[in-house]
């Protein structure tokens, strides 16, 4: 049994499996088939494909009703479990929000587009009958970027482990779905990065299963007259987060981890006690540097 890495781009970042297998060419086999799992839902999903479903939902908009399968289904479902415990702060609505910030020019925009964009924001309003769902206002979008990748680490993960894999993780751009330890039985160590240095890594956490994602304002960001505005946006104001620099969650799936670092993100200084109602270890930095931990 030996130990094999296959990196790969996916959903604009990098990625990589990593698995212990009998041979090269089993490993192979398997980890083409996690990479597939992952390029189906970046196809089906993605809001950048003008063939995924959100995409067709989306140009639907104020006019149609849109049939949609059970996976999708139960992502909408997932959605609404945040919205609920999110207290209204994680809604998949508020996508539209990008048109609004372009994070590739340092421009802060202006306060009625920001207004007029934050109108269309409201995951209530959407309209579920079936298995068809409408989005009641023209211009209103979904956007599963608040857990697709997350949701596509876990999928990749069950499609190894299903193949036999026992020692392994999946990684997608830093949110990662451990499928079990080390061959001699030993934990993989997670690094989590210095959010102000990309080159340095702030702690180590070691992982046997589970899962692990960080959400972070240095991801996507512009600096405007020595402001930070970053791309985790509340949808009711529609500006950026400023609390935390970064926050990491330790979960059993990586959906969980990456949508509960968003939302503590979201909550600004209330994400703390978020983080600790949760039941699940965290690490979080705020904006002076001070650090919060918990191991579960």
């Amino acid at each position: 049994m030996d130990s094999f890495h296959f990196r790969f781009d996916a959903m604009g970042s990098g990625c990589e499996v990593v698995l212990v297998a009998e041979s090269k060419k089993d490993a192979q086999s398997i980890a083409g088939c996690a990479i597939e799992e992952v390029s189906r839902i970046e196809r089906k999903y993605s809001r950048y494909r003008a063939d995924s479903i959100v995409s067709r939902i989306n140009a639907a908009a104020g006019l149609d009703w849109v049939e949609c399968d059970e996976e999708t289904l139960s992502l909408f479902q997932y959605a609404d479990t945040l919205f609920d415990s999110s207290g209204g702060l994680f809604d998949i609505t508020a996508g539209v929000l990008r048109q609004a910030w372009d994070f590739g020019s340092a421009v802060v925009p202006d306060k009625g587009v920001l207004s007029r964009q934050c109108s269309l924001i409201n995951w209530q309003s959407v309209e579920l009958q079936g298995n068809s769902v409408k989005l009641p206002l023209a211009c209103m979008e979904l956007d599963f970027g608040g857990f697709g990748k997350e949701y596509a680490a876990d999928r990749a993960a069950a499609m190894i482990h299903g193949k036999g894999v026992r020692h392994g993780y999946v990684n997608l751009a830093g949110d990662i779905r451990v499928v079990g330890p080390k061959l001699d039985e030993s934990p993989w160590l997670i690094g989590i990065q210095d959010p102000r240095n990309k080159s340095r890594t702030i702690a180590s956490i070691p992982l046997f299963t589970g899962a692990l994602a960080t959400s972070g304002d240095y991801e996507r960001f512009i600096e405007v007259d020595g402001h930070r505005y970053c791309h985790i946006i509340n949808p009711r104001s529609g500006y950026p987060v400023t609390y935390w620099r970064s926050v990491t969650v330790v979960a059993p799936l990586a959906i969980t981890a990456g949508s509960y670092s968003t939302i503590a993100m979201l909550k600004e200084a209330d994400g703390l006690a978020f983080l600790e109602n949760s039941g699940m270890g965290y690490l979080a930095i705020d904006q002076l540097g001070e650090m919060y931990y918990k191991n579960t």
